[in-house]
């Protein structure tokens, strides 16, 4: 059975409890911004974040005395901006991705706008009549 009073447990609670303290929801979608024209602008982040720890127990004499740390690092990458106007939800990409996979899933929304706009286009545009004096006979 493991020991939970051993030196090694509170400093990975303490260094977890420090970890959630700076990490939350806010972190990767950060508060809205709202502007003077109705615009809102909420920006969203990509949060890296790595944690060691290790320790020792040294023996000695009378007890056995521990030895131990604990790192760890952050990193908060902002990633794009969700654009909110008049009803409309854009996202506006910071970094353009490399991969291909990524570039097709991104355009898909885009692809949707643009076939959107085109069949309500063709539906109000009346029907155009044919120009029978460019026809060519042989």
């Amino acid at each position: 059975m493991p020991n939970t009073n051993h030196p090694i447990n509170g400093l990975l609670d303490t260094s977890m409890q420090n970890l959630r303290s700076l990490i939350d929801a806010n972190t990767v979608v950060g508060e809205a911004i709202n502007t003077p024209d109705g615009t809102t602008i909420i920006p969203v982040s990509k949060v890296s974040f790595g944690f060691a720890s290790g320790g020792s127990d040294i023996p000695g004499k009378d007890k056995e005395p521990f030895g131990g740390g604990a790192g760890g690092g952050v990193s908060v990458q902002p990633i794009a901006f969700l654009i909110i106007k008049d009803g409309k939800v854009d996202l506006l990409q910071i970094n353009e991705s490399k991969n291909t996979a990524d570039r097709i899933v991104n355009m898909v929304p885009e692809m949707f706008d643009k076939m959107a706009a085109f069949l309500k286009k063709d539906k109000t545009a009346p029907a155009a009549e044919p120009n029978t004096e460019d026809e060519l006979s042989f």
